[in-house]
């Protein structure tokens, strides 16, 4: 497909967010504008987009052709406050590291109680307990073996770390999310930064003398 924004012209293609952010300040020098932000994450640079503030700024109307010219699929303007698109990315990636963390739990023990970990994805997608770590992490990269999804546990260590940083600083408690900060501070002691983020759930298979695997046929 072609893009039709002025400044981001020619063929393109999903993009890591290195070159989203390439592109963009590409588009910013050509427009004469000082600064602008796009949230960017495995999940939510995609999603989000923040408008920018200073300079000649940038509409919510242009963060939208921005974000058609790139090929994103959905569009939603966070707000006009600077820092807003950042404190969305937060809470969202709490949100999946939290899901993340619970879910291995989970999943080992059902398995050490003797449950097939494929009935165990079957049944949580079909119920309430249903989230993307049992969707896609479980059977894509863990139950494989593979451990191969593609997200550093050291970046989901970070976004949790800010997370926390960002609840103390404006004030709210986080008492749930403390918990699962300090599992994914011993994923990335344990596993190493440069570990696939889905490697948390050995810790845990460690703990109870298990894995959860797909089953040999």
């Amino acid at each position: 497909m072609e893009s039709t924004v002025d400044g981001l012209r020619g063929e393109y293609r999903r993009l890591t967010s290195a070159e989203v952010k390439a592109m963009i300040r590409s588009f910013r020098q050509e427009q004469g504008i000082k600064r602008a932000a796009l949230a960017a994450d495995a999940n939510m640079s995609e999603k989000t987009l923040e408008r920018a503030e200073g300079g000649q700024g940038i509409s919510e109307d242009s963060c939208r052709r921005i974000a058609r010219a790139l090929g994103l699929q959905e569009d939603v303007f966070v707000g006009e406050k600077a820092g807003m698109g950042q404190t969305m990315k937060l809470c969202n990636n709490m949100l999946s590291a939290t899901a993340m963390a619970a879910s291995c739990e989970m999943m080992v023990m059902g398995v050490k109680a003797g449950l097939d970990p494929a009935v165990m994805v079957d049944v949580i997608n079909a119920g309430s307990g249903a989230n993307t770590a049992v969707r896609d992490k479980f059977p894509k990269s863990i139950m494989t073996g593979g451990f191969d999804y593609g997200f550093y546990t050291g970046l989901m260590y970070k976004d949790v770390r800010v997370c926390m940083e960002e609840g103390e600083a404006l004030g709210v408690p986080l008492p749930v999310s403390s918990a699962v900060h300090q599992m994914w501070v011993m994923a990335n002691q344990v596993n190493g930064a440069g570990s696939d983020f889905t490697e948390i759930v050995k810790i845990i298979e460690g703990w109870a003398g298990v894995e959860v695997r797909n089953k040999k046929k």
